[in-house]
């Protein structure tokens, strides 16, 4: 990565928002790197890295200047999952304690799904239960090669209920549901297979590079442009081609097109050279 930095950050964040438990860092040019950091536990959940990744991405909708987010593991490990102390505990609490539990975990998802920026799971070593479903809560996943998944709940008696959507927006119903149901562990050519990440490099040293190119390939890339994709992404998903769906698309483009980042864009096309964004 070009000028990494912790503090200033990119205008916009709040440095108040990190945590031992997770690390944000930024270049000047807008890239900002999430880094769960609980390598002693693989980086696994429990209440209080779920509280600080949700206070991270929080602080990340708010952040004008980024235009793209990276969330990785520390320590070789994505993320294995749920604690296996905290997975104890919860054992002798009450439905609602554990409702109130999951309630955290679905938000913090959440958050991470909306996140204006295009986000992009880094994932090394191992990406199981939460941990995969937070790759498939990012827009991109990029894995090494030699990186392992599952959904193991059901060896447990449990259910990847809070990670489903995502996990279902990634690979479909019917791929859901075998990976579910069977709890079975596939390597990073299954999981690109099935759409749950979106590319395989060979190493840690190809992953770094990854970075670093989306990174300079995203700086050419009107940052408005990027943050209605992903809306109009959102909005047209699965819903019948009707006219009032090509409506609102014919609005967003024609809104888009006369907004000063559309101009700029064309008018710099136009006149063969870069628009302000990219410099």
């Amino acid at each position: 990565m070009s000028n990494p930095i912790v503090d200033p950050l990119v205008e916009g964040l709040d440095t108040d928002a990190t945590s031992p438990l997770v690390r944000l860092e930024a270049t000047v040019e807008g890239v900002a790197i999430v880094t769960i950091n609980r390598p002693e536990r693989r980086n696994a959940f429990d209440a209080d890295l779920i509280a600080a990744l949700s206070e991270t991405f929080e602080t990340l909708h708010g952040a004008e200047h980024v235009r793209l987010v990276f969330l990785r593991g520390a320590g070789g490990t994505f993320s294995a999952g749920a604690d296996l102390d905290w997975m104890r505990a919860a054992a002798g609490h009450t439905e609602d304690d554990n409702r109130e539990d999951a309630m955290a975990m679905a938000r913090m998802l959440k958050l991470l799904w909306d996140i204006p920026a295009l986000t992009i799971a880094l994932v090394q070593g191992g990406a199981y239960g939460g941990g995969a479903g937070l790759a498939a809560a990012c827009d991109m996943a990029i894995a090494t090669a030699d990186a392992k998944f599952s959904f193991a709940e059901v060896k447990l008696g449990l259910v990847a209920a809070t990670i489903s959507p995502y996990v279902v927006a990634a690979v479909g119903p019917r791929t859901a549901r075998g990976l579910f149901a069977t709890g079975r562990t596939f390597d990073a050519a299954h999981a690109e297979k099935i759409g749950l990440i979106t590319e395989i490099v060979a190493d840690d040293a190809a992953l770094e590079a990854a970075m670093t190119g989306l990174s300079t390939e995203m700086m050419a890339c009107g940052p408005m442009a990027v943050i209605e994709s992903k809306r109009i992404v959102e909005h047209v998903a699965y819903q019948e081609i009707d006219h009032g769906l090509m409506e609102d698309t014919a609005k967003v483009i024609a809104r888009v097109r006369v907004s000063e980042e559309g101009q700029e864009g064309v008018i710099a096309f136009l006149e063969k050279r870069k628009p302000r964004w990219s410099e």
